[in-house]
Formats: structure tokens, C-alpha cells, sequence
């Protein structure tokens, strides 16, 4: 007996999110269209693209794709948009506002986030990462990560901001476990630190589309650059599988590139 789509999609171990993605889309494509040919495809594809964002358009094509495997049709697949690269980094916080942003939280007291940014800023880690540090990893000044290869990454805790944490540990008595806790003494969400962030950049002043916490590791990366251009050992510290991954940091902010137009631009 032949078995749903639905149950095709469980099989592929798919989140609940995606399978309920690719359901709607093959309920809306069949809302439009009686029977699956080339030309029905591309019309469809057609709607998408005048009505959607590139991204989205691209699931919905995934979606359809997924679908016509299911059909044993895979000849009629549809090719993904291709997006279209920009030349400059977007959305990333500046050096200035970074060094704000820290001494207006350690002014006001709020060590706990000025730690946060710190962390991530100073070892270019992922918000993911930044979670699972524990006051042991920076007793000893790195973190070891394995991926599910097997694949050792090695995230370095500086010197500066080793001496500056353990301190706050003594102060506040934190003598192990996960650095980052939530009120209940949890481990911090995600979600709590990006809330958060953006709720503290805003008093600030700061403009809240820098505020993010993916913003500060792409900071490291242009620091780090700034200072030391090697670009083989910066993709190997933020954990890229591909040195191509990382050359987006040799491009400057979209802000960089307009003072440096309005510098040297004379004629």
C-alpha cells in the first residue's frame, strides 16, 4: 500500500516545521493547478517570484521538488533562484559601537550581557557555542568542540578576557557550570540572549539592526582581520568548512565603503 506524502516526509527524519512547510505548499500549488507538467510548474514558479521574497521562493521550489521525488517525477524539477551576492558586508556592528555598547553596560552595571558580547566578540563564537561555555573552559583559556564527524574545534578564550571573567566569577561566587543561566538557573536560550540584546542596544541608543548576536561574531572576524590578515587561521578559529565561507570578511560594511567614497572621492 502506497504511503502519503506526509509519511514520505516523516521517513526523511524532517522537522515538524518543514513537513508542514512542504504541505501547504503542495496544497496551494494543487489549489491552482489539476495535474503536475512542465507548464503548470513554471507558472507556478512564476506566481512565486511576483509574490514572494527570493528565500521563500526557494523553499516552496525545495518543497515542490521533494514532492515530485515522492512522484518518482524528479525530471521535472524546478531550479532554485540564484541569490544574488552583495558586495559588502551588511549589518554588522562597528568597532566604535561594540566599545560603546560595552562601556555603557559595564557603567550600568550589567556585567552579565557586557560578558555575553564580550564572549562572543573576543572568540568569534556562535550564540549555539556561547550557551555551552562553562566557567571550566575559561580556567583553562579554550573550549573544545567536536563535531559529528568527529571534526576537533578549538575556540581560544584571550588572555585579557580570561583575567576580566574569572574575577567576575569571585566576585559573584560562580565556581562551574554553564556561565550564561537564565533566572531559573538554567542554561540561557538563544532566543533570551538575542531578546535581551536588542532590548539593551535600543536604550542605548544603538541602531537595532546591528544588534544581534551573529552581528558581534562577524565583528571578531573583521577585527581579527583588521589586525592579523590571515585568513586560512581565521576560517579554522570560527569554524568554517570552507575557506570560501570566510572571504566574505575581506569586503567592507556597506558604511566603510561610503567613508571611503566620500574620502577620496574629489572630482
Amino acid at each position: 500500500m502506497a504511503f502519503s506524502f506526509e509519511e514520505y516526509l516523516k521517513k526523511k527524519n524532517l522537522s515538524q516545521n518543514t513537513i508542514k512547510s512542504y504541505l501547504f505548499t503542495v496544497k496551494q500549488y494543487q489549489s491552482k493547478y489539476l495535474i503536475i507538467n512542465k507548464k503548470n510548474l513554471q507558472t507556478y514558479k512564476t506566481f512565486l517570484v511576483e509574490n514572494y521574497k527570493i528565500k521563500t521562493v526557494n523553499l516552496r521550489i525545495q518543497a515542490i521538488n521533494s514532492y515530485l521525488k515522492y512522484l518518482k517525477k524528479e525530471t521535472l524539477r524546478l531550479p532554485l533562484l540564484k541569490l544574488q551576492q552583495k558586495n559588502f558586508l551588511e549589518n554588522v556592528i562597528s568597532e566604535a559601537d561594540y566599545e560603546y555598547f560595552k562601556k555603557c553596560l559595564k557603567n550600568n552595571k550589567e556585567m552579565y550581557w557586557y560578558f555575553v558580547i564580550r564572549f562572543i566578540t573576543a572568540t568569534g563564537a556562535r550564540i549555539s557555542e556561547l550557551i555551552q561555555f562553562k566557567v571550566e573552559h575559561v580556567k583553562i583559556g579554550y573550549f573544545d568542540l567536536y563535531s559529528k564527524g568527529g571534526k576537533l574545534r578549538r575556540i581560544y578564550i584571550p588572555q585579557k578576557l580570561q583575567e576580566e571573567a574569572l574575577k567576575w566569577f569571585e566576585q559573584n561566587n560562580i565556581t562551574e557550570g554553564f556561565i550564561f543561566k537564565n533566572k531559573y538557573g538554567n542554561k540561557i536560550t538563544a532566543r533570551g540572549i538575542s531578546g535581551e540584546l536588542k532590548k539593551l542596544g535600543i536604550k542605548y541608543g544603538l541602531n537595532p539592526k546591528v544588534i544581534y548576536p551573529h552581528s558581534f561574531r562577524h565583528r571578531f572576524a573583521k577585527s581579527f582581520l583588521d589586525r592579523f590578515n590571515d585568513i586560512s587561521l581565521l576560517a579554522d578559529l570560527m569554524g568554517h568548512e570552507s575557506i570560501e565561507t570566510t572571504r566574505i570578511y575581506l569586503r567592507r560594511t556597506s558604511t566603510e565603503q561610503q567613508e571611503i567614497v566620500n574620502k577620496i572621492i574629489d572630482w
